[in-house]
């Protein structure tokens, strides 16, 4: 069984889930298990799942990227009613984000993961200083598939907490492998066929790298990360930063 494998976990009703501890630093050992979990909409949790995730998880924290559109669609979730607090952090823009004509052949993805930290900094901040509270427990980030929003979320925590970049991408990329699900998830709950292709849905570890050399190129210091650049030229204090490298990577 691969890493990768194990790293899942098997819930009724929940895809794309699976925790981000167990990753390699870069001042070597890794990321503690249990601090940080990412997934797909909890629209369809079951009460087994919801009883997992509090009883067996512990979860204190829901920080939900969607927009006001989705939550609305769908109702508070389960987890919610079950008294978890959950936290709306819209990534996108009051009617989206209308991905700007260039001359240029940038990636319209590189471009869109982009685009959540100039449209919506404030909220990629906040949900960062929720991870890095002191009294911040076992937390779960999710949007709707997992992959974008929550990706680019989870992208930045981990370089910004100092995990090697290559494992940073890995997992980014690792949602791959569970597109299919969510797609026969959603048209057997809609009634509508499988799409006959869902390649462009799928995660592209070239994607994330891009993102992160940019921040790299300019928010990269003294060979700081430049998700923590970022996060610290937008807003996020020192203290909190620490705060959140030693909630991921003390022992």
């Amino acid at each position: 069984m691969s890493a990768s494998v194990e790293r899942w976990l098997t819930l009724e009703g929940l895809d794309n889930v699976r925790d981000v501890g167990g990753l390699p630093l870069r001042s070597g050992g890794s990321t503690r298990p249990g601090i940080l979990l990412r997934s797909a909409s909890l629209h369809y949790c079951t009460p087994a799942d919801v009883d997992h995730l509090i009883d067996v998880i512990g979860l204190k924290l829901v920080l939900d990227l969607r927009t006001p559109r989705e939550i609305d669609r769908d109702g508070p979730t389960a987890v919610a009613r079950a008294g978890v607090e959950t936290v709306a952090l819209d990534f996108l823009p009051d009617g989206g984000r209308t991905l700007p004509e260039t001359d240029d052949d940038t990636d319209p993805m590189v471009r869109n993961y982009l685009g959540y930290l100039s449209d919506r900094g404030e909220n990629v901040v906040a949900a960062v200083r929720l991870l890095a509270a002191p009294d911040a427990g076992p937390t779960l980030v999710h949007c709707a598939a997992g992959k974008d929003r929550t990706g680019t979320l989870v992208a930045l925590v981990l370089d910004a907490v100092g995990v090697e970049r290559d494992a940073v991408v890995a997992d980014y990329a690792l949602s791959a492998e569970q597109v299919e699900a969510l797609f026969r998830r959603w048209t057997t709950a809609s009634g509508e066929p499988m799409p006959d292709d869902i390649s462009r849905h799928l995660p592209r570890a070239e994607v994330m790298t891009t993102v992160l050399d940019h921040l790299d190129a300019e928010f990269g210091e003294n060979g700081t990360g430049g998700a923590a650049g970022w996060l610290l030229a937008n807003g996020l204090d020192e203290e909190s930063l620490a705060r959140l490298r030693a909630r991921f990577t003390a022992e």
